[in-house]
């Protein structure tokens, strides 16, 4: 991408705000479009300032992130969304990757990591501490049903295919993929829209979920 990477920072704290708006301007290839304070802001403030990427908070007085993030990646070509919050409940990370956030961060994330992160999600890859991912998977583990309804999913995929998922599941990115495979990264890249299309999911993050819930990796 050769334009900078436009940010829209969702969160009811002014002074958060401020903060990573400083943060993020400061640095090179990233610009803050725009800014909301609550999640019932996020749709017209989305369509004025077309982000690739949206900082989200969770807890907001009117609309949660949560709920805003499920909306958001609900329209058209939606932006990618990093959930960036003070909880970490095993629910609070679950409902927000079941929602289609790409990515999950605690406030007292490193500034230089959620940097990292912003430009992560808009290359295409999700981001996750591997705490949080091994907590996540714990909990998608057990609950009842999610083997069955991952093995019946992924059923419907091509030998190659389910490969593809394997690999995404241990946290492989697609050029590493394309190597252990021996194939292209434009072919990785044809592979994982198949897995998405076939499978109704919004992101590589939900293919490693499912994944886990069906015992893969």
């Amino acid at each position: 991408m050769t334009r900078p990477l436009r940010v829209l920072i969702v969160d009811d704290d002014a002074l958060v705000r401020a903060g990573l708006s400083m943060m993020l301007d400061g640095t090179g290839g990233i610009t803050v479009a725009g800014e909301a304070a609550d999640g019932d802001e996020v749709p017209a403030a989305a369509d004025a300032h077309a982000p690739d990427v949206v900082l989200m908070d969770l807890r907001m007085p009117r609309v949660d992130g949560i709920t805003a993030t499920r909306r958001l990646r609900e329209r058209p070509n939606p932006p990618e969304v990093i959930v960036l919050t003070t909880f970490d409940s095993d629910e609070n990370i679950l409902h927000a990757l079941r929602a289609g956030a790409s990515g999950f961060l605690l406030k007292d994330t490193p500034p230089d990591q959620i940097v990292r992160a912003v430009r992560q999600v808009a290359a295409g890859d999700p981001i996750l501490s591997p705490r949080i991912t091994r907590r996540l998977m714990d909990r998608a583990a057990v609950e009842a049903g999610a083997y069955q309804r991952a093995r019946a999913a992924l059923a419907r995929l091509s030998p190659r295919e389910h490969e593809v998922v394997l690999a995404i599941a241990h946290g492989r990115s697609n050029a590493d993929i394309a190597a252990e495979l021996f194939m292209s990264v434009a072919t990785v890249k044809a592979h994982v829209s198949s897995v998405l299309t076939k499978l109704d999911l919004d992101n590589r993050t939900q293919i490693a979920l499912l994944a886990h819930d069906a015992g893969l990796a």
